[in-house]
């Protein structure tokens, strides 16, 4: 079954294979619920909402799904492995990491890319250090974590833009960076804009308090964070992967027609994030405003991926050494799922 399913993904059949799984997944919905475990890549952020918001509103039981545990992540390394080897029937991570793990051969697979594109970036106070350009970097000091997505942003926007590693002092830390940049022990995060920006803002003095370099203004062309499962679900339990690929769009539909209500569903979920209201709803507004939608959403959905843009984020990984050899992109990726599942809502 792997197998094929890899050479209906290189020929492009393998939406029309999966087009016929789903007159029966109906039928596997009306029978007992399977159960399944989703491992995030970090703490509790708004693009995680869907799980939260999918599991309230019932779109994974209607879907004969029983989700039984969405687990709170140490990053998006540690999230491949674990969807790897099965200790998590789906995951949500940073794609870019996703690559990088098929490439040391954890059987890894995107079903959806949520961030269309990469929210990536350089951040600083802005009243200590204005950045305008990645050669302001030089001679400050920089939060570095040895791996994670924000090690492999750093190395490719590096690579992109000229610099080295001499060009900044780099402080070996463990996210999170926020209090670290915070409280002045270093004066440059990596981090993420729909996460760590909002976050910080609402320590740093609100909007305008911080100084970022977008790495998608700078080099750095490739996909976000998103969905993802094993090669072997795939191959075992198609019908499954699909029927949760359904209910995960429904739910992200639901966010972004209604953010606070989402931000109402992950707190009675994660009751100790009340204090973090505000900032989960601003997470989703930065979500809505620059990385959910793209031109391949509007003609196929949210959630959609493309051979054309994998190619680029393993080129970009590839190109300034963040990957170390080269993967077949169109097996990275399973996109049928999402185009079947937009499908039925049309």
């Amino acid at each position: 079954m792997l197998d094929r399913w890899k050479r209906d993904v290189r020929s492009g059949r393998a939406a029309l294979f999966v087009a016929a799984l789903l007159s029966g997944a109906s039928l596997g919905a009306a029978n007992a619920a399977d159960a399944v475990s989703v491992q995030l890549d970090w703490v509790v952020r708004g693009n995680h909402a869907m799980f939260f918001v999918g599991k309230e509103k019932g779109y994974f039981a209607q879907n004969g799904i029983d989700v039984t545990a969405i687990r709170r992540g140490t990053g998006s390394s540690t999230t491949m492995r674990m969807v790897g080897n099965g200790n998590a029937e789906f995951g949500f991570g940073d794609l870019p990491t996703l690559a990088i793990a098929r490439s040391q051969d954890v059987p890894v697979v995107a079903l959806a890319a949520v961030n269309q594109k990469s929210p990536m970036a350089m951040i600083s106070i802005a009243a200590k250090h204005k950045l305008t350009k990645p050669q302001d970097l030089k001679g400050l000091t920089l939060a570095v974590q040895p791996s994670g997505s924000t090690a492999i942003f750093t190395r490719a926007f590096f690579a992109a833009n000229g610099l080295t590693d001499e060009d900044v002092k780099r402080a070996t830390v463990s996210p999170p960076y926020e209090n670290f940049l915070l409280l002045g022990r270093v004066d440059v995060v990596p981090g993420y804009v729909d996460a760590e920006v909002p976050e910080l803002e609402a320590h740093a003095g609100g909007p305008g308090s911080l100084s970022i370099l977008y790495g998608s203004d700078w080099g750095y062309n490739a996909y976000g964070s998103g969905l993802l499962t094993s090669e072997k679900l795939i191959a075992d339990k198609p019908d499954l992967v699909q029927r949760f690929v359904t209910a995960y769009l429904q739910a992200f539909k639901s966010v972004v027609e209604n953010p606070a209500e989402a931000v109402d569903i992950v707190i009675r979920a994660n009751p100790e994030y009340e204090p973090k209201r505000d900032v989960l709803l601003k997470q989703i507004e930065a979500d809505m405003k620059a990385s959910f939608f793209s031109d391949d959403t509007k003609a196929n959905g949210i959630g959609a991926m493309n051979k054309a843009t994998w190619e680029a984020t393993t080129k970009t990984l590839l190109d300034q050494g963040a990957m170390k050899q080269p993967i077949d992109a169109s097996a990275t990726f399973a996109g049928q799922f999402v185009k079947a599942a937009n499908a039925l809502r049309r």
